[in-house]
């Protein structure tokens, strides 16, 4: 009997884990996603990778590039473009501040993590972000195996 996968309705469908360690995430803010029916799909079964993916203009408007939602086989006729770029929905006061922000050397927009609101519609969580440099990230690895070790010995003296 085929495996059945768990459908997602509402929270994750998928994250961007490596970002909070490649950049220094300035703020973040929530954008809606033009997707097709067969992407949905594709991202309530969580066949989907945005570990390579950032944003861009074009237009005056916010495209998602390189975001990875495969086609699942039973999609029919109705596939989709795996890596084409998808249109972000922001408020124009957002978008102009986005802009402006990733207008300045350095800035970069980077997705975070995509998932499904209380509604069930599909969202991005969008950061702006700065590359680290590998001294930050060093220091990142250290905090964490601190935080780990930390933890270690609390749970030891709890016993």
């Amino acid at each position: 009997m085929a495996e059945r996968k768990q459908i997602i309705t509402t929270g994750t469908a998928c994250q961007n884990r490596k970002a909070r360690f490649h950049y220094t995430i300035v703020e973040t803010l929530e954008a809606g996603i033009v997707l097709e029916g067969s992407e949905v799909k594709s991202l309530r079964m969580g066949a989907a990778n945005i570990s390579e993916a950032y944003a861009t203009e074009k237009d005056g408007e916010l495209y998602l590039n390189n975001a990875l939602i495969t086609s699942l086989g039973n999609s029919g006729h109705f596939k989709h473009i795996e890596g084409r770029a998808r249109k972000l929905l922001l408020h124009k006061k957002e978008m102009n501040k986005l802009l402006g922000m990733i207008a300045r050397k350095g800035y970069t927009v980077v997705p975070l993590e995509i998932y499904f609101n209380d509604r069930g519609l599909a969202k991005v969580r969008l950061g702006v972000a700065v590359g680290k440099n590998a001294a930050d990230k060093r220091e990142t690895e250290k905090k964490r195996e601190w935080n780990k070790e930390k933890q270690r010995i609390l749970n030891y003296k709890n016993r």
